[in-house]
């Protein structure tokens, strides 16, 4: 089944995805899994030449339209049938080829932002797609919701990069604390758009942002650095899982009254826009 990488490699979205038809859910699967295949590639243990090897190869393919390879193939069944630009592709493919270095060290916000929506902004905008959502300004909200849970990404594995030899960020406890507060503009600008999502894949949404939002305030909870080192990779546990499936009915009741999108993240999104047009891809 195509939902087995997501089960054993993305708890909160697996979670999440119960919640969705099985229709929408073939689909999702189809796009994590061309996701998780870029992210193993880049993060595998093979020397950096073989990396970049594969990566060409994985990236020629796609291009290529292999049909031979069925990771390829469903995703451009996703891209086709859903309409989704195909330059979202080759910005997520730019993103995860930028970590295909000796040494990965990213030094300003700008860059910070560019490779978030790469890496994961992407991610939002066709998950959007997939769940059939048109409004440019919710979208946006896509996009920004990814690239709060790759900051929430960035914050958890400040060890593992360590290792791998990338810096997103410092390690020390204060830069964490920092991106978690970072995401929450992300998170918060994200809500309302999830208003522009059928009632039918909503609440999937809803508790996947709940959730993987909770993950900051479990780093949070380590309080100091050596704690943090100690903690190994952290996750939402199942109690409090349920309980923010709960909380979420809360929210997708509050979301029924939203009549108009105000988005509200402009400042962000003109940083992007210095090197990505997003309205190209929305």
């Amino acid at each position: 089944m195509k939902s087995n990488l997501l089960k054993k490699h993305a708890k909160s979205f697996y979670w999440a995805s119960f919640f969705l038809s099985s229709n929408t859910l073939d689909k999702c699967s189809s796009l994590y899994n061309f996701c998780r295949t870029l992210d193993d590639i880049v993060d595998d243990d093979d020397n950096l030449k073989v990396k970049r090897e594969n990566f060409s190869r994985f990236k020629n393919d796609f291009e290529n339209k292999n049909l031979n390879n069925q990771i390829i193939k469903d995703i451009w069944s996703v891209i086709d049938n859903e309409n989704i630009s195909k330059q979202i592709i080759i910005d997520l493919f730019d993103g995860v080829e930028s970590d295909l270095k000796e040494k990965v060290v990213i030094n300003s916000k700008k860059d910070l932002l560019i490779y978030s929506y790469r890496v994961a902004g992407t991610v939002g905008l066709m998950m959007s797609k997939i769940l059939k959502v048109k409004n440019k300004e919710a979208l946006k909200g896509a996009i920004d919701l990814g690239i709060a849970m790759q900051f929430t990404n960035i914050a958890r594995d400040v060890c593992e990069d360590k290792a791998r030899n990338r810096k997103y960020i410092d390690h020390d406890f204060l830069a964490i604390q920092k991106i978690i507060s970072e995401s929450q503009i992300f998170y918060e600008n994200s809500f309302n758009s999830i208003s522009s999502i059928p009632i039918r894949s909503r609440f999937s949404v809803i508790v996947a942002r709940r959730i993987y939002r909770k993950i900051g305030d479990y780093i949070l909870k380590q309080k100091n650095i050596d704690n943090y080192n100690k903690a190994g990779k952290i996750y939402v546990p199942m109690v409090e899982k349920i309980i923010q499936t709960f909380l979420s009915v809360f929210d997708f009741i509050k979301l029924l009254f939203i009549k108009n999108l105000n988005y509200d993240n402009q400042t962000n999104h003109n940083i992007l826009s210095q090197e990505i047009n997003l309205n190209e891809r929305i």
